[in-house]
Parts: structure tokens; sequence; C-alpha cells
């Protein structure tokens, strides 16, 4: 049996971010979509025994092929905590704990996931929240409980968490809780992501970053 296995849900490349989409094209942030993934999957492969990509889109499969992950075709009519379900009941008796990220964390690497990992051999649920109230990360037996990835997400999964009793445990991670949504945090990456595929792809398309004492602290362009 492993002992961990990584669960990642991907939305369709097609149409995805759209809140970038004044700053970037639809092709753009397709590529995007796939930097983040390869940064995602290259972070997870060292600490990990399986990877799973779980999505409806055709094309998300076959990019999760060619990083050599385990894929997942989503059931129709799914949505993200059914899919999520669908991957832990694959998981179930085959590994200890999974550990559940989204694609759009590209500095997840920069973070000590050996840490985490070790610690969840001895703990039963550990939980990384996200700017504006997400989760970005539960390590857990698989389907211990059922995930609740709509609105303020983090509160929820603590609740449910507490009520089965199994004393979760908070894991406040500044770089897993980067995940990518609005041009700001574009800047971040530009600023924080050395040696990632997500950065390098930012830098080929010449996104630039400075400091801004505007409504945003972070001005991003494009030179």
């Amino acid at each position: 049996m492993d002992n961990i296995n990584a669960i990642i849900p991907v939305t369709k490349f097609k149409n995805a971010k759209t809140r970038l989409s004044p700053f970037l094209s639809e092709k753009e942030r397709e590529k995007l979509l796939k930097a983040m993934l390869h940064d995602v999957t290259d972070a997870l492969r060292k600490h990990v025994d399986k990877i799973y990509v779980i999505s409806r889109d055709e094309d998300v499969l076959r990019y999760a092929e060619s990083l050599n992950v385990n894929t997942i075709l989503e059931d129709d009519n799914s949505n993200l905590n059914k899919a999520l379900m669908q991957a832990m009941k694959i998981c179930k008796g085959k590994t200890r704990k999974v550990i559940i990220v989204p694609s759009d964390i590209p500095l997840i690497g920069k973070t000590n996931l050996k840490i985490l990992i070790d610690a969840s051999k001895n703990l039963d649920f550990i939980i990384v929240p996200s700017k504006g109230g997400g989760t970005n990360m539960i390590i857990m037996k698989p389907m211990a409980i059922r995930t609740r990835y709509e609105g303020f997400s983090y509160q929820e999964h603590l609740k449910v968490a507490e009520r089965k009793k199994l004393n979760p445990q908070v894991h406040d991670s500044f770089f897993m809780a980067l995940d990518v949504n609005t041009t700001e945090d574009l800047g971040e990456i530009m600023i924080h992501g050395d040696k990632t595929h997500t950065k390098q792809y930012l830098k080929e398309l010449k996104v630039n970053v400075e400091s801004y004492r505007g409504s945003e602290r972070l001005k991003v362009t494009r030179g």
C-alpha cells in the first residue's frame, strides 16, 4: 500500500481564468495553466507515490499524460466535490493518505512539502488555507470527509473535520495560499517564482512587475 497519493482536479483549459482575460489571451491563459500544472506535479513528484489528475477535459488529460502522471476522466454531470470523491474512491484501499491540491498554485515547490507529508503520518487532517477563504491543500485518509469546495471552503472543511473528531491541523503558507487568479497574483509569481515553469512563461510574455502605492500593492504590465 502506498503511503500517500496526490489528487489534482483540473478545469478545462479553454475559457479558464477569465479574470485574467483583459491581460492574457485565451491561448496565453491555456499555456499559463499548463505551466502551473507542470510546477505542481514537479513539486509533488518528489514526495508522493502516485499523482492523479482528474478532469473532464480530454486536452487536460493528454497534457497530464505527457507529464507522466495518472489520469482520471471525470464523470459526466459532475462538479469539483463529486470529482474528488470519484478520485478518492480509486485511491481508497491503495494508499494511506491523499493530498488534494489545485493546479494553480505554482509556488507550491517553495514550501517544505516533506515536513507536511511526514507530519501527516501521525495527524488525521492537515489543511492549508488560500487567500479569500478557500482551501489550497488537504491531507487526510481517502474519503475521511466529503469536500466542500464552494465559497469559504476553508471554514467549512475545518467544521466538518472537527465534527468527525479528526483534530484538524492548520498550516499557514504564503506560497501555497497563492492561487493565481488576478494580475497581481502574476506579479507575486514574478517576484517569488524563480526556477518555476510559470515564471519562465510569464517572462516569455514580457510580464513586468513593480512596487505600486495605488489601490493594489503591485503594478503588473507587459513590455
